[in-house]
């Protein structure tokens, strides 16, 4: 193992995941290197070549407003690469879950239509789609040449999904394109989706039966993530 191949791994590692997630894992092997150099395994701590990145715990500074949702879509390439964004948008998918949608789980309903998604810990809940992208959704499928299995296919492989790596590359050349943070991650899409949804008066059980959340306390976050309003406004 030579420090270029860390460096090499970290650097692969921050293209395809957020940040915290980047952090969580290179403190996990810093220890394992660290813990092999005290017992004399290792002649160096390799582990002390790794920086992980600066965390940004503020919720609020994650949140595209909806202006800047719209520029990231109207910058996506038409076809898979925006709808992929949409539906993350607004389905409020993890990005795991929108990678392994299948064009069996598009399910017509008299009022549009909705997606199987399956979720973490291998729980699958039904999310209702608004009859328009729900439609571009049909469109896409049954224009599509061959008969791919999954929603949001690899072109070079018809057979696989598209690849974390490429979903982060297609959301960052369209977040480029639109003037936007080049550090946007498709989770930013889920919080955005969240927060949206609660300003305009989405009842929060429902965002978090939309998202899959396992408790209220979690979609809770969002209601406090935008404050514009205050119980003191109320007593004056």
């Amino acid at each position: 193992m030579r420090v270029a191949d860390l460096l090499k791994f970290q650097a692969t590692l921050s293209e395809t995941r957020a940040p915290s997630s980047v952090a969580l894992t290179l403190s996990v092997v810093r220890a394992i290197f660290s813990f092999g150099f005290r017992l004399g395994y290792l002649e160096r701590d390799l582990g002390s070549f790794l920086k992980p990145p600066r965390v940004d715990r503020s919720l609020n500074e994650r949140i595209l407003s909806e202006s800047e949702v719209q520029k990231l879509f109207a910058s996506a390439r038409p076809g898979r690469d925006r709808l992929l964004l949409k539906t993350i948008y607004v389905a409020g998918l993890r990005i795991s879950e929108a990678l392994t949608l299948t064009c069996a789980d598009l399910i017509t309903r008299e009022d549009g239509g909705q997606i199987i998604v399956q979720g973490k810990g291998g729980r699958v809940r039904e999310v209702l789609l608004p009859a328009g992208l729900f439609l571009e959704l049909q469109d896409f499928v049954s224009g599509r040449s061959g008969s791919a299995e999954f929603l949001f296919s690899s072109r070079s492989r018809a057979s696989l999904p598209i690849s974390r790596f490429q979903a982060f590359r297609i959301l960052k050349d369209a977040a480029l394109r639109a003037g936007l943070d080049e550090k946007v991650s498709p989770h930013w899409l889920r919080h955005a989706h969240a927060t949206h949804a609660l300003e305009r008066g989405c009842p929060v059980h429902l965002v978090q039966e939309t998202l899959g959340h396992s408790s209220l306390s979690v979609t809770g976050r969002y209601l406090h993530a935008r404050p514009d309003d205050s119980s003191a406004r109320y007593l004056g």
